[in-house]
């Protein structure tokens, strides 16, 4: 079988729904287990804080994307300096803690991974490519990482 030059994913329920945030695999970083990587990723925009246990706890990972992307919350000063390397730190746990996950992202052999979505064009392509697809190109540096 070969590997498609570009593999596009989003939602979790979707052909390569184990490359979302939202896929059901928990993580452990901080000392912690965290239910999916976008509960991690999400609660540390309010790391130390009340705020990022909440998170953690939230029952699913929309539920944890909802409460992060809350406004009501003051966000880290340092975010937008820091989410990038929070987000590679998400990533690489889940595929390296997963034996499972890690044999799929590997069989995604050198295709390019996008996040195909209207939704976002800062972690994904904007639908329409003009987005910075930042998870697709993280993907593909664990994927080079854990080769």
């Amino acid at each position: 079988m070969t590997t498609p030059a570009t593999i596009n994913f989003y939602l979790k329920s979707g052909e390569h729904g184990y490359l979302s945030n939202f896929s059901p695999h928990r993580v452990f970083l901080k000392g912690k287990n965290w239910p999916t990587s976008e509960h991690y990723f999400q609660a540390q925009k309010f790391a130390g804080t009340p705020a990022e246990e909440k998170i953690r706890l939230a029952i699913t990972a929309r539920e944890a994307a909802n409460l992060g992307r809350s406004r009501k919350l003051t966000l880290r000063r340092d975010w937008e300096s820091v989410k990038v390397n929070i987000m590679r730190e998400a990533v690489l746990a889940k595929f390296s803690q997963h034996d499972d996950l890690r044999e799929l992202l590997l069989a995604t052999g050198d295709a390019r991974l996008i996040e195909h979505t209207a939704n976002d064009s800062f972690w994904g392509d904007g639908g329409d490519g003009s987005g910075k697809n930042w998870l697709g190109r993280i993907l593909m540096e664990v994927r080079g990482q854990l080769a």
